[in-house]
């Protein structure tokens, strides 16, 4: 396993910028999974909603919420899915991400490497757009098991969006693993809190994670970029998702925005924490050939 590149306080400053020279040299041996949050992209201000609040924002102006799912996305869908329908639920998400995010030049730097696992945890569709269709890439998304009478908690979709199965996925050279769905290519949403019950409940077995996953994740490190982590929920996806892999991982934090409990999810994880804007972190990943 890889020893930490420096030890698990905030790393700040020219410090933080050297740590990110040596994890874009490892990211491109793949070595280095790249852990995507919607932060990555926000930048570029996209026309959809890019984060949980205001996503959860979003829903309210639609649907007359109780104040206990004001500003909480989950509650929120929740209330939708049980006072109209699930089918409600899906067809807000679908018109929250109607326009396409353009994938960042990060999003194409990553596409370009070949990486053996890309993990993406947002509902967008710009990861997938920087892996063309033609290359040896593949997706595996989490689905909702409402209503669907299967015993699955994801599905495999080849380059060209058709749904596949995972002795195809097994020839991928890149894997892009979208843990909580994805408006493309067929708009599969883990978003209400009835959907995160059922997971959570099996995720500390690993159940819901795909094989395929588990094997790429082995002996890696992750790099979380774009990414917070003051919701438990999103707190507990990374967790799950990076067990069993390496004992060193990274994490690109805004300078100041971490909360308590993202700091000691932090440490308890034993993640080094790099103090760096996302958009200078992106430039110093980008400036490595």
């Amino acid at each position: 396993m890889n020893a930490p590149l420096l030890p698990p306080d905030i790393v700040k400053s020219t410090d933080a910028e050297a740590v990110l020279v040596k994890i874009a040299g490892l990211l491109q041996t793949g070595s280095i999974v790249p852990y995507l949050g919607p932060g990555l992209s926000a930048a570029s201000a996209p026309d959809v909603p890019m984060t949980p609040e205001a996503l959860a924002d979003f829903f309210g102006r639609k649907v007359a919420l109780p104040r206990r799912a004001k500003g909480n996305v989950w509650a929120a869908a929740q209330h939708i899915e049980s006072t109209r329908h699930r089918s409600t639920v899906s067809t807000l998400m679908a018109e929250a991400f109607a326009t396409p995010v353009k994938p960042s030049a990060l999003h194409s730097r990553l596409a370009s490497l070949g990486l053996p696992m890309i993990v993406d945890t947002w509902y967008d569709g710009a990861m997938r757009d920087a892996l063309r269709p033609g290359t040896n890439w593949g997706e595996v998304q989490g689905i909702t098991r409402a209503g669907i009478g299967e015993d699955r908690w994801y599905r495999f979709y080849d380059a060209d969006g058709s749904e596949t199965d995972r002795v195809a996925a097994q020839a991928w050279k890149t894997l892009l693993y979208k843990p909580h769905g994805c408006v493309a290519p067929a708009k599969n949403f883990l978003i209400s809190d009835a959907d995160y019950v059922e997971v959570l409940t099996e995720i500390d077995i690993q159940t819901p994670i795909p094989d395929l996953v588990k094997d790429r994740r082995t002996n890696r490190s992750f790099l979380f970029i774009g990414c917070r982590f003051h919701d438990q929920m999103l707190r507990t996806y990374a967790r799950q998702i990076a067990k069993r892999s390496s004992d060193t991982h990274y994490v690109i934090v805004e300078p100041g925005q971490s909360t308590k409990n993202e700091l000691k999810f932090f440490h308890a994880q034993g993640y080094t924490p790099i103090g760096i804007p996302v958009e200078r972190a992106v430039e110093i990943l980008l400036s490595v050939a």
